[in-house]
């Protein structure tokens, strides 16, 4: 089952027992789904759902460290959002799966004393390989780090 039928079908069961925030989040959820498979004209893939899940979580990230520090309701709704969103976005890679990633890469390119200067190759190599799975942001700094030496 897609992940907009799932979020559809989880709606419904939302709808039918009243619990409206949460119909309202996977409501806008499935609005930026449908739009993009609308713009699309044809069924979104797997990745592309996940990258538009993503879209909305980072979104709603930003919305929420924007909001001031006085209003609370504000940020409660947009971490209920961010709980809800999170149930269909696709699982992130830890720490460790990218070190090892990395090291794996250092080794394909056989650079035994990595130097920062080794950064573009690395990073041309990696992140076709991390995309959509991992946060940029923490692939970058795993990477920094390690080519310190």
């Amino acid at each position: 089952m897609s992940k907009t039928k799932e979020i559809q079908k989880q709606m419904m069961e939302a709808l039918k027992a009243k619990d409206s925030a949460r119909k309202d989040a996977l409501s806008l959820l499935l609005s930026a789904l449908k739009a993009k498979a609308k713009d699309k004209r044809e069924d979104l893939t797997e990745a592309e759902e996940d990258a538009i899940i993503k879209k909305e979580i980072k979104q709603t990230r930003e919305t929420m460290d924007a909001a001031p520090a006085d209003r609370e309701d504000i940020r409660s709704e947009c971490q209920f959002k961010l709980d809800i969103y999170k149930e269909f976005a696709p699982e992130e890679m830890g720490e460790e799966q990218i070190r090892a990633l990395v090291q794996s890469v250092l080794d394909q390119l056989q650079i035994t004393v990595p130097t920062p200067r080794d950064k573009g190759p690395v990073m041309k190599h990696l992140m076709p390989q991390v995309k959509g799975k991992a946060d940029g942001k923490l692939v970058n700094q795993i990477v920094g780090e390690m080519l310190k030496g």
